[in-house]
């Protein structure tokens, strides 16, 4: 391989990992049924490896990195609370998150269960 392949390669290279990381960091919205998890599921090793504090504001998610920052928010209310991904799921295939019963509480869906909200991502892992 001469020089100039390598050169190429390497600048493309360096291209497609400027906009893989360009497209990581960049805020995703999304909208969809969410749920929540509580008390009886406290002291439970989560999917991250911690302990699972239904009075943390905490989520479980299928995808998203563990320690990833996301705002959830009622767009009926405006409600909003951020939560950190800790945990896989929901097994619920109609729904994208789970979330801790103090998020559900500060979003008031404790008595309906689940809800319709906005999801968005506003950091990856701490």
């Amino acid at each position: 391989m001469g020089l100039n392949t390598l050169f190429s390669r390497g600048i493309l290279c360096g291209i497609l990992t400027f906009a893989a990381v360009a497209c990581a960091t960049t805020a995703q919205a999304e909208v969809g049924s969410v749920s929540y998890y509580g008390k009886e599921f406290a002291g439970r090793r989560t999917a991250s490896g911690e302990a699972f504090d239904p009075e943390a504001y905490t989520m479980a998610h299928r995808t998203l990195p563990f320690g990833t920052r996301v705002r959830i928010t009622d767009p009926s209310t405006g409600r909003s609370v951020v939560v950190k991904v800790n945990d896989r799921g929901p097994v619920s295939r109609q729904r994208m998150a789970d979330l801790s019963l103090a998020a559900a509480r500060e979003l008031g869906i404790v008595r309906r269960g689940t809800a319709r909200m906005r999801m968005e991502v506003l950091s990856g892992q701490n």
